[in-house]
């Protein structure tokens, strides 16, 4: 995901220090309380703890011996979450710099072997990819139309019985109606704020 940074300022007297602002806290698993940091961004959004929470109670809160795919990494949260919670590989695509290495640094804190990071775009990695997850995480930028156009390719990187979860800032149906002659059926779905969340998979209708 490329990210474009802000101009440094001086402080507001109210505003959070950035060591505040740009923390993120593990909430579940054999790291559950750790934090992890990332760089000051525009448009990395880190999933809110209350949305992973209940992204975690739909995956099943274990996600052993599961493959993930983190396909816009960004400040780590989900990947790192996916992992501590006993994913066996957790693909991490990003193509940030400044957001690689703060990925790097907290892989090294939490010794996160099981965590592979793709420094690439997303279609890049899924033009060579040979490989199937069952789980995806798909949070592209909102308003820049990667969501259809990503969707439309995951189904063949997708195990049986997967599933992909995704972050968007607009109705789904909207979304869903742009991908054609799709067999995405949307099996979970929330919403908090501005943000819509959902559990998306291959032929299965909303519980």
């Amino acid at each position: 995901m490329t990210h474009h940074f802000k101009a440094s300022h001086a402080r507001k007297p109210n505003a959070r220090k950035p060591n505040e602002a740009n923390r993120v806290r593990i909430i579940g698993g054999q790291w559950r309380s750790r934090v992890i940091e990332f760089p000051d961004a525009e448009g990395l959004r880190p999933t809110a703890n209350r949305v992973r929470e209940t992204l975690f109670n739909w995956l099943g809160q274990t996600l052993h011996g599961k493959r993930c795919l983190d396909l816009f990494a960004g400040s780590g949260a989900l990947g790192f979450e996916a992992a501590s919670r006993g994913a066996s590989e957790v693909v991490m695509v990003e193509n940030n710099r400044l957001a690689i290495e703060a990925l790097k640094r907290n892989q090294e804190k939490l010794l996160a072997p099981q965590c592979r990071l793709i420094p690439q775009g997303a279609a890049e990695f899924l033009a060579r990819n040979q490989v199937k997850f069952d789980v995806i995480f798909l949070d592209p930028p909102f308003g820049s139309g990667l969501l259809a156009a990503l969707l439309g390719q995951l189904e063949i990187h997708l195990a049986a019985d997967g599933v992909v979860y995704a972050e968007w800032g607009e109705p789904i149906e909207g979304v869903m109606s742009t991908i054609p002659q799709s067999d995405w059926q949307l099996a979970k779905q929330g919403k908090a704020g501005a943000v819509h969340f959902g559990l998306l998979s291959i032929g299965k209708g909303a519980t």
